[in-house]
């Protein structure tokens, strides 16, 4: 069987699906990186019989609906007593209090031995998130399925370090690299306004949808940069005020948009507080709003420099996502560094250097004084070559 998607996503949920202990399995992640591909390959290469049904393809689904795909499945689990049964539900966080109907089902399968295995697949994570804490506490395993690496995309679709920089990692319109206005609408019209209308207004009680999309595009085009909220309202034509943006940032950020990282610090509430430093969880993001070619940045230095900081970026985000890492910056006066990994009570300071910023690395030595970081990388110009950075697993970076 031919696999183009993620290998060790393919090879992880097909063991769970097919270990002796049961658990709703929940995909989730961005809108487009691969989810209803990587289970129907994973049905492909199983033998068992299964239900798939999708809530985006119903005009109404709602908690009934949940109901009747689990009850196709009980049918075929009555049919077919010496297996169990596949039920996929694609887009669940589409159904109010989807949750409640999957616990109570799950439950009675429990009682009944009825031999019933769940796979649920979502992209909005503030949905399911919620969801899954209040309802299904003790029965769920999540694969928290990212962005495409540089590896995964070079590997599918031969793409090069600087393409991958620049057009990001969305497998679907790889494809059209060779003809970038084409590439450049795909994203704009079945990425970026799906994610926006069907992840974020749809879902989500908005009262300025106009504010929030003006909010997404600036925050692409300034990908990288630390910008007061209060700045941010100023070239914003909406009105609105800093909590309404702080809110709107954290919608964006759930539907694998864009993300406001906060100030590194010991202080919790400070944290919180920090003017945020806006960054696209993929580069693509970035390049399809921009209207130069790629071929134009590239020979840009200080244009080339905004993307190649930005595409670090969003691996770090697409890291911390997959394993639930914590990312920040840090700045202290004039001071400053790009990004600060955590993991538990370990935390890597990180900076990047294209070539474009001012070769001294104060910034680092003073995070380094005070904070006392596992390990401080410079990635780019006289460090670390990013292609060896986007090819160094997470695990890693923390040994």
């Amino acid at each position: 069987m031919k696999i183009k998607y993620k290998r060790a996503y393919f090879d992880v949920l097909l063991e769970r699906l097919q270990g002796p202990r049961r658990f709703i399995q929940i995909l989730f992640g961005p809108r487009q990186v691969g989810k209803t591909t990587l289970i129907g390959q994973v049905l492909e290469a199983t033998d068992r019989s299964f239900v798939f049904a999708a809530a985006d393809a119903e005009a109404r689904a709602d908690r009934l609906w949940v109901a009747q795909q689990w009850e196709r499945a009980r049918l075929k689990a009555q049919r077919h007593p010496d297996q169990t049964i596949l039920l996929v539900l694609d887009e669940i966080q589409k159904i109010s209090n989807w949750s409640e109907t999957v616990k109570k089902m799950w439950d009675e399968d429990s009682r009944t031995g009825c031999a019933i295995q769940p796979v649920l697949l979502g992209s909005s994570a503030l949905l399911l998130q919620k969801g899954m804490s209040e309802s299904l506490a003790g029965r769920f395993e999540l694969i928290r399925v990212p962005h495409w690496s540089y590896s995964e995309m070079r590997s599918a679709f031969g793409i090069t370090l600087d393409q991958y920089i620049y057009f990001g990692g969305y497998p679907g319109p790889a494809e059209l690299l060779s003809d970038e206005s084409r590439w450049k609408q795909y994203v704009r019209d079945a990425l970026i306004e799906p994610a926006i209308t069907k992840d974020v207004l749809l879902m989500t009680r908005i009262d300025k949808p106009a504010l929030l999309r003006q909010l997404f595009h600036l925050g692409a085009v300034n990908s990288g940069r630390v910008i007061s909220y209060t700045k941010l309202l100023g070239q914003l034509q909406d009105a609105g005020n800093t909590t309404t943006l702080a809110h709107y940032l954290e919608l964006l950020d759930t539907a694998g948009l864009l993300c406001g990282l906060q100030k590194f610090t010991a202080n919790t509430i400070r944290t919180r507080g920090s003017s945020p430093k806006l960054q696209v969880h993929n580069t693509a993001l970035m390049s399809a709003l921009n209207p130069d070619p790629f071929e134009t940045v590239r020979e840009t230095p200080d244009r080339w420099g905004h993307f190649f900081e930005s595409s670090v970026g969003a691996h770090l985000t697409r890291m911390a996502f997959e394993h639930g890492l914590g990312l920040f910056y840090w700045r202290h006066g004039n001071d400053e560094v790009d990004f600060v990994l955590t993991r538990e009570k370990r935390h890597l300071a990180i900076e990047v250097k294209s070539g474009r910023k001012r070769d001294a690395l104060n910034g680092l030595k003073k995070f380094n004084a005070q904070f006392t970081p596992h390990r401080t990388l410079v990635i780019g110009t006289g460090g670390m070559p990013v292609r060896e950075f986007f090819e160094t697993p997470a695990h890693a970076l923390f040994q």
